[in-house]
């Protein structure tokens, strides 16, 4: 079986409701980030995922990530892994893009970096030991973690340079799949968030 990756982007916090760049801050879920992490295990636990036996399971540290994993349904079989926390937006942490925009004209994280944060060659280098680890058994992985880290992901098993991360759109209780086509690395799935409609 060739490995593939799940990705799970946590829930609806009031940062990313706000739309505030949230890194490192330890933002708590709303209520409609629970519920719709209950929604994102519901749909993980049925056809054609089916609970996902035999799966590995990793999330990052942070409040968000871990209890948009323990309400999916996946906390007891869930490690947690540092390398699967959001990017460090430096002096832009708690910033809106039009807070940014207005102090750096044409700023863009995915060419420029955050200043006091993380370079794009950190957050490369974190995303491509996710793939690597993804990629290292037989075994598909199931993460829980941020939008930045995960477009990164998304980014770097595909063979692109980080910033391609910039052109994958990612909602919050989004699950996406990375997996294999004609041998090559592919998206299987990606944004989906048909669950919360239900």
């Amino acid at each position: 079986m060739a490995p593939r990756i799940l990705l799970a982007r946590h829930g609806q916090t009031e940062w990313s409701l706000a739309g505030k760049h949230t890194g490192r801050t330890d933002i708590p879920l709303l209520e409609e980030g629970r519920h719709g992490a209950k929604l994102l295990g519901e749909r993980l636990h049925r056809a054609p995922f089916d609970g996902l036996p035999g799966v590995e399971v990793r999330t990052s540290p942070l409040a968000r990530a871990r209890e948009t994993c323990d309400l999916a349904g996946f906390g007891d079989r869930a490690s947690t892994w540092d390398t699967l926390m959001e990017c460090d937006y430096g002096a832009h942490e708690g910033l809106t893009p039009a807070e940014i925009q207005a102090v750096r004209p044409g700023w863009l994280l995915w060419r420029d970096g955050a200043p006091e944060g993380e370079s794009l060659a950190e957050l490369s280098a974190r995303a491509d030991e996710v793939v690597a680890w993804a990629r290292s058994a037989d075994r598909d992985v199931l993460v829980f973690a941020h939008g930045h880290i995960l477009r990164s992901i998304g980014a770097r098993w595909l063979g692109f340079p980080v910033g391609f991360g910039a052109q994958l759109r990612l909602n919050p209780t989004s699950v996406s799949v990375l997996g294999w086509a004609y041998d090559e690395p592919a998206i299987e799935n990606w944004n989906d968030v048909g669950h919360l409609a239900g």
